[in-house]
C-alpha cells in the first residue's frame, strides 16, 4: 500500500480551489448556473525532494505556495463568477493582496504589541506582558473571523469552506467524491488553516517571550523576522495533529476544530458539488479506508496537461 496522498484547499469566489501535490484545481458556480474547472500542473515544493521537505523547512515552503496559489486561484474565481464584463488583472490582485498583508500586519502584529506595551509600565513580568499580547492576538483574530462570517457575501465562502471540508473529509475516509456521500461528514478538518492560525499565535508567545520586551520598533523588527521560524513550528504541529491518534494530540487540536466553527457553515448540495468538481479535477487515487492510497486504475488516468501547465477550462 503506497502512503497516502493529502490533498488541501480554499473556498474561493463562489467556488473552492483543491490543491494536490502535483498541481491545483479551481471549480467555480459560473453565473449561468454551470460548474467551471479550471487545472494547473504545479509540483507544491514539499512534494519534491530537496531542503523544502525539512521539518520547519516545508513550513516555510508550504506558507509561501499557500499564498501564492491561493491569490491566482481567487482571481480565477473571481474573474469566473462576474463574468465578462468586470474582469480582474493580474496588478489589481497584487494590490487587493499588498493591502491585505498591511492590514494583517497592522491588526495581528502592529497593534497586539502597542496595545500590549503598557502592561509592562504597570510592573507586569516579561513572560505576562508577552501572555498578554497573545491572548489579545487571539482575540482579534476571533473577532475578525466571526464578524467577518455575519457579511452575506463572506458566509457564502464559508459555506465553500465547510464544502471543502466535506469532501475532503468524505476523500480520506474512502468514500465516492460526490455530494451525496461529502454531506455525510462534518465541516472541521484538523489540515485547516484556521487550526494553523490557532498554533500560530500559540507558538508566537512562546517563541516572543524568549526575546524579552524591548522597545517598540526592536519588538516589531523580532516579531516580523521571526514569522517563518513561527510558521514552520505551527505547521509541523499542524502536521502532527492531523496525522495523530493520541488523546493528547486530539486534545491539543481540539481548540482548532473549535474555531473552525466560526470559518465554516453548513454548505448546500450544489456547493458540495462544486467541491466535489474541484478535487476531482484533480483524479485523486483512490483512497483505502484503512489510511493508504492504491495506485491509480481504471478511471484514474494521469492527467496530461498541456505544456505550460495548464488546461482550458472545462464546463458541467
Amino acid at each position: 500500500m503506497n502512503r497516502p496522498v493529502s490533498y488541501g484547499g480554499q473556498a474561493v469566489i463562489e467556488g473552492v480551489m483543491m490543491r494536490g501535490p502535483e498541481g491545483y484545481a479551481v471549480a467555480v458556480r459560473g453565473p449561468g448556473g454551470d460548474i467551471i474547472t479550471h487545472y494547473k500542473k504545479q509540483p507544491s515544493p514539499t512534494s519534491r525532494a530537496g531542503v523544502w521537505r525539512w521539518p520547519l523547512l516545508r513550513g516555510v515552503a508550504a506558507l509561501v505556495d499557500s499564498v501564492v496559489v491561493g491569490v491566482e486561484a481567487l482571481i480565477l474565481s473571481a474573474n469566473e463568477a462576474v463574468g465578462e464584463d468586470e474582469k480582474i488583472t493580474k496588478t489589481e490582485g497584487g494590490l487587493v493582496v499588498l493591502a491585505g498583508f498591511a492590514i494583517a500586519i497592522g491588526l495581528f502584529v502592529l497593534l497586539p504589541t502597542v496595545v500590549a506595551g503598557p502592561l509592562r509600565a504597570l510592573g507586569a513580568t516579561t513572560v505576562v506582558v508577552n501572555l498578554g499580547e497573545g491572548l489579545l492576538r487571539l482575540a482579534i483574530l476571533v473577532a475578525y473571523v466571526a464578524a467577518a462570517g455575519r457579511m452575506p457575501d463572506m458566509r457564502r465562502v464559508y459555506e465553500y469552506h465547510g464544502a471543502e471540508h466535506k469532501v475532503i473529509n468524505a476523500y480520506d475516509a474512502g468514500s465516492p467524491i460526490d455530494p451525496q456521500s461529502a454531506a455525510r461528514f462534518g465541516t472541521a478538518h484538523p489540515r485547516c488553516g484556521t487550526s494553523f492560525l490557532l498554533f500560530v499565535v500559540v507558538v508566537s508567545i512562546l517563541t516572543f517571550s524568549v526575546f524579552g520586551w524591548p522597545n517598540l520598533w526592536v519588538r516589531l523588527g523580532t516579531r516580523l523576522a521571526l514569522l517563518p521560524v513561527v510558521a514552520g513550528l505551527a505547521y509541523e504541529l499542524t502536521r502532527l495533529g492531523a496525522t495523530s491518534r493520541t488523546p493528547a494530540w486530539r486534545w491539543l487540536t481540539a481548540p482548532g476544530m473549535w474555531l473552525q466553527r466560526l470559518t465554516t457553515r453548513q454548505p448546500d448540495m450544489p456547493q458540495l458539488e462544486v467541491a466535489a468538481a474541484a478535487l476531482a479535477a484533480l483524479n485523486p487515487p483512490p483512497r483505502d479506508p484503512a489510511g493508504g492510497s492504491r495506485p491509480a486504475g481504471p478511471g484514474h488516468p494521469t492527467r496530461p496537461g498541456r505544456p505550460d501547465g495548464r488546461e482550458p477550462a472545462e464546463r458541467v
